[in-house]
């Protein structure tokens, strides 16, 4: 099959505005918050700084839906609300209608009845809708989709230049709900162990010097030393006497 090439200039995005759209930048976390305003406001501290904002973003985590209770909901107020929603519409569709009239008085009697006709309608249409849900949802609420949090993003190589700016602007008032990682503790050195000796004897535990920070670790370590020494050479001296025992 037969497939046409185009060349790398002809593929090309545009956005509704009519420009090209670059592609998506190397993108690092700036900072992070629990609700779109601090965001935005911070965003809009950098812009004031001068910074270059096109290279940053808001993006949302944690989707979740939340509705909203405003009220109960019964076929009265199911029939107000349609009502006024009914003549609105009126007005505008009178309004258009209107254009087309000789006189003033027509242009007004249209706009007249085209409201009631409409806040008529309106109420008959949003009684009967609610009238046949059968009581399953009395209530009125609005709905909108949240974020658990909201992270700003720049590009890589501005990541600085935006961190100064922010912490030189005025700061939002808002927790900041991405935290640094704990900086690990300092190490501890595992105990050493000697290892038992094939044949029976064991050998010498090995001893932890402490280490030196202060002139009496210094000196200890040293009478440490000089005991393991003299053991050691008594420890000669019995095994040559041993070996210079008694002839027969």
């Amino acid at each position: 099959m037969y497939r046409p090439h185009y060349p790398a200039e002809a593929i090309m995005q545009y956005s509704p505005a009519g420009g090209p759209v670059s592609p998506a930048a190397d993108r690092r976390l700036l900072v992070s918050y629990d609700n779109y305003t601090a965001a935005q406001r911070a965003v809009d501290t950098l812009s004031d700084a001068g910074f270059p904002v096109e290279n940053s973003a808001i993006v949302g985590s944690d989707l979740r839906l939340e509705e909203t209770v405003t009220g109960r909901l019964t076929n009265g107020r199911a029939a107000l609300s349609g009502l006024i929603t009914g003549a609105v519409f009126g007005l505008v569709v009178g309004l258009f209608l209107g254009l087309f009239t000789s006189t003033t008085t027509s242009f007004i009697g249209l706009v007249l009845w085209s409201i009631l006709w409409g806040a008529i309608a309106g109420a008959a249409f949003g009684f009967t809708s609610h009238a046949f849900t059968g009581g399953t949802r009395d209530f009125s609420s609005r709905s909108s989709i949240v974020a658990g949090r909201y992270d700003v993003l720049v590009a890589s190589p501005m990541l600085d230049q935006a961190q100064a700016l922010l912490q030189g602007g005025v700061q939002p008032a808002d927790t900041v709900v991405v935290e640094r990682p704990p900086s690990a503790g300092p190490a501890t050195a595992s105990p050493v162990t000697a290892s038992p000796v094939i044949g029976g004897d064991t050998a010498p535990q090995a001893t932890a010097y402490p280490e030196p920070g202060s002139r009496a670790d210094e000196i200890r370590a040293d009478e440490i030393r000089a005991e393991e020494a003299r053991a050691e050479e008594a420890g000669d001296a019995g095994r040559t006497g041993a070996s210079r025992g008694p002839r027969l």
